[in-house]
C-alpha cells in the first residue's frame, strides 16, 4: 500500500490511542506525551506521500513516534521541563493526571491507591531505563508488537531487540523487587 492510498483520518482514529500510550510510557508525562503524539501525526501527515510500503503503516507510525520521543528526551527543553515545579499547585483531589486510565469501581479506595502507587513505581522504573531499552519494553510488553515490528520501528536488528529487551526486563526486575 502506498502513501497516496492511505486515508489519514482513518489512520489517526485507528492509532491515536496506541501512539499516545507509547509516548506516555516513553516519556512518563501526560502533557509531553500528548505533544509528542500530535507531533508524530503531523510528521506522518507530511511524509505520508513518501510512504513506500516496506513495512506496515502502523509499524511506520510507531517508528516515527519512537524517534519523536527519543528526540524529545534528548532535547534540553525536555530536561528542563522535567525539573520544573508546578506553580499552579498540585492536582485537585479527585482529579487524575492520567485521564485515560479508567478506575475499577469494584476496588476499595485503599486498593485503588495501592494500584496507583504501584503503577507510578513501575512508570518511574521504566523512565529510568536508557531510551533504547525503554523503547523496546514499551513496544513489546505494553503495546504487544512482534520482535519484527519492533526491529522495523526502532531500526535495530531482531537479535539486538531481544538482547535489549532481556537487559531491560532484568533491570526492571531488580528495580521492582519486592513490589508484588
Amino acid at each position: 500500500m502506498s502513501g497516496e492510498s492511505i486515508d489519514f483520518d482513518r489512520l489517526v482514529l485507528e492509532l491515536k490511542d496506541k501512539v499516545f500510550n507509547l509516548c506516555f510510557r516513553f516519556l512518563g508525562n501526560y502533557e509531553e506525551a500528548d505533544d509528542c503524539a500530535q507531533e508524530t501525526f503531523v510528521k506522518v501527515y507530511r511524509c505520508l506521500k513518501n510512504f513506500r510500503g516496506d513495512s506496515s503503516v502502523s509499524t511506520w507510525v510507531y517508528r516515527i513516534a519512537v524517534n519523536t520521543c527519543k528526540n524529545r528526551v534528548a532535547s534540553a527543553q525536555y530536561r528542563n521541563n522535567r525539573r520544573a515545579i508546578r506553580l499552579d499547585g498540585p492536582v485537585a483531589d479527585g482529579e487524575d493526571e492520567r485521564p485515560f486510565e479508567i478506575g475499577d469501581e469494584k476496588l476499595s479506595p485503599d486498593a485503588r491507591a495501592d494500584r496507583n502507587e504501584k503503577g507510578e513505581l513501575i512508570q518511574k522504573a521504566i523512565d529510568s531505563l536508557p531510551a533504547d531499552q525503554r523503547a523496546v519494553v514499551v513496544l513489546r510488553d505494553i503495546e504487544g508488537l512482534s520482535y519484527e515490528d519492533i526491529a522495523e520501528a526502532t531500526g535495530l536488528n531482531i537479535g539486538t531487540v531481544k538482547s535489549k529487551l532481556s537487559r531491560a526486563r532484568q533491570e526492571l526486575r531488580e528495580k521492582l523487587k519486592g513490589l508484588a
